[in-house]
C-alpha cells in the first residue's frame, strides 16, 4: 500500500530571498537536523541571465533503524537525490527528491515548494507532498514502512524549525533584506549570435555526471507561481491551529488529502473543514473509511434537505411544551452546553402524539444548532472549539421510560445522529442516575461509538455535588439551579403527555416535509362491529417469545391470541372477499369456516382492554406455525341465553354499533433466552443499585426486550 503525505500551507513572515537564504545555510551540513549527516553537489546549472538555478545533490541521512535490520539489509546510511530549482525571477523554488538506496525495493518521492504569498507578496508559503511505496524488503515491510512514516513525520515540524533558527541568525548577524533578481543588461548583438547558431540561452549545463532525476507526483506543485501560490482551496497552517485545533502532520495530510478529493470528485456542497475533520476522527484518520462514512452522510443530507433544517423545521407547540431540553450557556472549555431532563421526559407520549418522525427532525435540528454555536464560539473565544457538552438529569427515570418502543426510537435516532454527526459530542455529564439506569444504559451502550462511550462521565445520587462534580467542568454561575445552582434554567419542566393528543393514521406527521424514515414502529388500526382486526405472526421455531404494546384510543375491545397450522389467506384480492374482509385499516384473517379447536385454537384467554389503557405482554410459543393476534369490539351483552339484557346494556350497544373502535399496535418476535435474560436483568435491576460502573461493564450484547409498564401487564413469562 502507497502511503502519501500532504502538507498544510506553511507561512514565513519573510521575503522570499531571505527565506533562499535561509534554506541555503542547510548544506552542505546542518547540524539542527540529526538524521542529516551531509551532502555533495553532483550537478549544477545557471541559465544565462542568471534567474534559473538548479543544483542536484546526494544527501546522506541516517535511518533510526534497529541494529539488526540495519545488519540484514547491509546498509548503514541511506543517500537521496535531491534536485532544487530555483526562479528568481518568479520567486519560486521546486524540490524534488528520491531514495537511490533500495530504489529497486523502496520508493520515495517528495515534492517541495517555496512561493510568494499571493495576497503579500513579503510573505513566502510552503508545500511539501511525499509518498512511499514499499514494495518488498526481505520480509520487514511492515517494520520500515512503520519506521519511515514516523521518522519522516518527526522532522517535518523540525524543518520549519530550521528554517526559522536560520532566518533568526541572518537576523542577528543584521541581515534583514535582500535585494531581489533583475536581469542583466544582454546586447542585441550577442542574443541574434545565440539565436544563429541554435543555442539555448536557457539553461547551461555543469561538467558534472548527470544522474536520474524523480517524476513530479501528479497533483504536486511546479515552479509557476499561478501553481504554487496558495489559493481559496488550499489550508493555511496558521488556519489549522486557530479553527481546528492542535493536528500531528499526518493528520494534517488526511484532512487536506481527503478535502482535495471532495474538491476534485464530489459533485454537490464541499462541507466545512470542521465537519471533514470530525469524520476523520471517527474513523481514525482513515482516509478511505472517512470518505466513505462523509459521503453516505453528504447523500444523506442531500436526499432529506438536512442543510435547510434550520430555516425550514419549526417545532409544533406540543414538542415546545413538553420535550425537556434547551441549551443553557456554556462548559468552562467555551463548549456550547445542552440540558436534557430525560427523567422529567414522557416519552412515550411523545412517540405516541407527535411521531418518531418530529422527533428525529427535532433531534437532527438541535445537533445543526450545536454546530452553529460551535462556531460562534470558536470566534468568540479565539481558540478552535468543534464540540458541545450535554448534561442529562435522570431525575424520575423509572421503568415507564423503559418502554420498548420508546427505546427502539431512541436508538434509532442514535443511530442516524452517529452516522451523520460523529465527534460533536465532547462529553456527557450524567447526574441523578436512578436504579433503572443499568437497564437502560445496557440498551443503549452497544449502539454508541467507543470513542463517544469515553466521553461520559456518570454520577449516581448527589456525587455530582462538590469537587469531583459538575464544578470541575461547569462555571458555578453556569450550574442550574435544580442541580444546586444559582442559575435560572429555563427548558421546559415537561410532564405526561394527554393521551388525546396521540396520534392515529387519519393524522400524518410532516406530512410537509421530506420522511426522514419511510417506515414506522406504530400501526393504527380500526375495529368494526363483527369485523375484528387481526395479524399474523408466523413462527418457524417453537422456543420463541411475541412481545406486543398496543393502546385502546377509542371504544373498548377484547384482545386474544389464537394459534394455527394452517396460514391464513392474506391476499389483497382476497381480502376484500367475505372470508377476509377489509374495512379501512381492518385486516380480517381467520376464515369464517374455520372451528375454533379443530382448525385453530385460543393461546391466551381473552383480555377486555377499556378505552384509554395501555397493554402490554408477550407469549411463549410452544409450537411453530401461524400466531393470530386479533382486536375485536367488547360488547357489555350477556352471552349466556338463560338471562335477558338489561335495558342499560342494550342502549350501551345500539350506542357504540355505530362506531368504531381505534388502537395502535406494536408487536415483535424475540428469541426465548434473549427475552429472559433480559426479564430477569429488570426484575433484578428494580431490587438492587449497587454500582452504576459496575452495569456499565456487564454484557451489552443483549438488547432489551421486555418491560414492565405502571399501566396494565398482560404476560405469559417464560420458565
Amino acid at each position: 500500500m502507497v502511503q502519501k503525505y500532504q502538507s498544510p500551507v506553511r507561512v514565513y513572515k519573510y521575503p522570499f530571498e531571505l527565506v533562499m537564504a535561509a534554506y541555503e545555510k542547510r548544506f552542505p551540513t546542518c547540524p539542527e537536523i540529526p538524521v542529516f549527516l551531509g551532502s555533495e553537489i553532483l550537478q549544477e546549472s545557471k541559465s544565462d541571465d542568471g534567474a534559473v538555478h538548479i543544483v542536484e545533490r546526494s544527501c546522506k541521512l541516517n535511518v533510526d533503524a534497529p541494529r539488526l535490520l540495519k545488519k540484514i539489509a547491509g546498509v548503514e546510511y541511506v543517500f537521496f537525490i535531491q534536485k532544487n530549482t530555483v526562479n528568481w525571477k518568479e520567486r519560486t523554488l521546486l524540490i524534488e527528491a528520491h531514495n537511490e538506496t533500495f530504489s529497486n525495493r523502496v520508493v520515495v518521492l517528495e515534492t517541495c515548494s517555496y512561493s510568494v504569498h499571493p495576497e503579500n507578496e513579503e510573505w513566502t508559503c510552503f508545500e511539501q507532498s511525499a509518498s512511499l511505496d514499499i514494495k518488498s524488503f526481505f520480509g520487514f515491510e511492515s517494520t520500515v514502512e512503520k519506521i519511515a512514516m514516523k521518522q519522516y513525520t518527526a522532522n517535518i515540524k523540525r524543518g520549519k524549525e530550521v528554517i526559522e533558527h536560520y532566518l533568526k541568525e541572518l537576523i542577528s548577524q543584521g541581515i534583514t533584506f535582500i535585494p531581489r533578481w533583475t536581469p542583466p543588461p544582454v546586447s542585441r548583438q550577442k542574443e541574434k549570435r545565440a539565436l544563429a547558431v541554435g543555442h539555448n540561452p536557457g539553461i547551461v549545463p555543469a561538467e558534472s555526471c548527470m544522474h536520474g532525476t524523480t517524476k513530479e507526483q501528479p497533483g504536486s506543485s511546479c515552479p509557476a507561481a499561478e501553481t504554487t501560490s496558495p489559493d481559496a482551496d488550499k489550508l493555511d497552517a496558521d488556519y489549522i491551529e486557530r479553527y481546528l485545533g492542535q493536528l500531528t502532520p499526518m493528520q494534517e495530510s488526511c484532512l487536506i488529502r481527503l478535502r482535495q478529493w471532495l474538491q476534485e470528485m464530489h459533485k454537490g456542497k464541499i462541507p466545512k473543514d470542521e465537519h471533514i475533520l470530525r469524520f476523520l476522527r471517527a474513523r481514525d484518520f482513515n482516509i478511505d473509511k472517512a470518505r466513505e462514512m462523509l459521503c453516505q452522510s453528504l447523500t444523506w443530507r442531500k436526499q432529506y434537505q438536512v442543510d435547510y433544517i434550520l430555516q425550514t423545521w419549526r417545532p409544533p407547540a406540543l414538542l415546545e411544551e413538553y420535550y425537556t431540553g434547551g441549551w443553557h450557556y456554556q462548559d468552562k472549555d467555551g463548549r456550547p452546553l445542552y440540558i436534557l431532563l430525560l427523567g422529567q421526559m414522557d416519552t412515550k407520549g411523545l412517540v405516541k402524539a407527535l411521531g418518531e418522525e418530529s422527533l428525529l427532525r427535532h433531534v437532527l435540528s438541535i445537533n445543526e444548532e450545536g454546530q452553529k454555536r460551535c462556531e460562534e464560539n470558536t470566534n468568540l473565544f479565539g481558540r478552535p472549539i468543534t464540540s458541545w457538552t450535554c448534561l442529562v438529569d435522570l431525575e424520575g427515570l423509572n421503568m415507564r421510560h423503559l418502554w420498548r418502543p420508546g427505546v427502539k426510537a431512541l436508538l434509532r435516532i442514535i443511530e442516524v445522529v452517529e452516522d451523520n454527526y460523529p465527534e460533536t459530542l465532547g462529553r456527557l455529564l450524567i447526574v441523578r442516575a436512578p436504579r433503572v439506569f443499568p437497564v437502560l444504559w445496557t440498551l443503549v451502550s452497544p449502539f454508541i461509538n467507543e470513542n463517544t462511550r469515553q466521553k461520559f462521565l456518570i454520577y449516581s445520587g448527589n456525587n455530582y455535588q462538590g469537587p469531583g462534580g459538575l464544578v470541575d467542568y461547569l462555571d458555578k454561575d453556569v450550574i442550574p439551579d435544580f442541580l444546586g445552582g444559582e442559575c435560572v434554567c429555563n427548558v421546559p419542566e415537561g410532564g405526561l403527555v394527554p393521551k388525546s393528543l396521540y396520534q392515529t393514521d387519519e393524522e400524518p406527521e410532516n406530512s410537509d416535509h421530506i420522511r426522514l424514515w419511510t417506515e414506522t414502529i406504530y400501526h393504527s388500526a380500526n375495529v368494526l362491529k363483527g369485523a375484528p382486526h387481526e395479524i399474523v405472526v408466523e413462527i418457524l421455531e417453537g422456543e420463541s417469545v411475541i412481545t406486543w404494546d398496543f393502546d385502546i384510543l377509542k371504544g373498548d375491545v377484547v384482545f386474544c391470541l389464537f394459534h394455527s397450522k394452517r396460514a391464513p389467506e392474506t391476499s389483497r384480492k382476497e381480502a376484500t372477499s367475505s372470508s377476509a374482509s377489509t374495512a379501512g385499516d381492518n385486516v380480517q384473517l381467520i376464515d369464517k369456516s374455520w372451528v375454533l379447536g379443530v382448525d385453530y385454537s385460543r393461546m391466551e384467554s381473552p383480555l377486555v382492554c377499556r378505552e384509554g389503557e395501555s397493554i402490554q405482554g408477550s407469549h411463549v410459543t410452544r409450537w411453530p406455525g401461524f400466531y393470530v393476534l386479533q382486536w375485536k369490539m367488547h360488547s357489555s351483552l350477556p352471552c349466556s341465553g338463560t338471562s335477558l339484557p338489561r335495558v342499560d346494556d342494550v342502549l350501551a350497544s345500539l350506542q357504540v354499533s355505530s362506531h368504531k373502535c381505534k388502537l395502535m399496535y406494536y408487536f415483535e418476535v424475540l428469541a426465548s433466552k434473549d427475552f429472559s435474560k433480559q426479564t430477569r436483568l429488570s426484575l433484578a435491576c428494580g431490587s438492587s443499585f449497587d454500582s452504576i460502573q459496575c452495569a456499565i461493564n456487564c454484557s451489552l450484547n443483549c438488547l432489551p426486550t421486555h418491560y414492565i409498564q405502571p399501566q396494565r401487564a398482560y404476560h405469559a413469562l417464560p420458565p
